[in-house]
């Protein structure tokens, strides 16, 4: 709120000047990271959806009921169904569901009991971001949409 020009203002509180700031070299090239929009390029950018983390809260859920051989093998299991439940979200353009979830955990085999090749598969899974982009790359968009989804994009 403005203060009125009648009242006493201290020393303290008035106005600095501020010293001008010169204008940017033209021509010079843009930071990378202050670019509005990341070039498309090959390479492994995944799919952005709304709410992404959210389907690794549902996956580790749907998780927590199966049996496994080894208990820390939930972990590496809940990960990638949460991966390709979030992938399989982005490609309709929404947040993911417990849907997705259930799709992910029948394309990767993730049955009860989880056991042998399928839980070794996922071993380590949270420890290698190249490893969970094989996985996630590994899934074909069609395979994950029913029919009748489309790409909302």
């Amino acid at each position: 709120m403005a203060q009125p020009s009648f009242a006493p203002v201290p020393e303290a509180g008035e106005v600095r000047p501020t010293v001008a700031t010169q204008p940017p070299e033209i021509g010079r090239e843009k930071n990378p990271g202050l670019l509005r929009h990341v070039p498309r390029t090959p390479g492994r950018y995944g799919n952005p959806a709304p709410n992404e983390g959210f389907a690794l809260t549902l996956a580790t859920r749907a998780v927590e009921g199966l049996e496994v051989e080894h208990a820390h093998d939930r972990e590496g299991i809940a990960l990638a169904v949460g991966l390709v439940a979030a992938k399989r979200a982005s490609l309709v353009g929404r947040g993911p569901t417990r849907g997705d979830v259930e799709r992910a955990m029948a394309l990767l085999g993730v049955t009860s009991p989880v056991t042998g090749e399928v839980a070794r598969r996922f071993r380590g899974l949270g420890h290698s971001y190249a490893a969970q982009r094989d996985l996630v790359d590994s899934v074909a968009d069609a395979d994950l949409l029913a029919p009748g989804e489309g790409s909302a994009k």
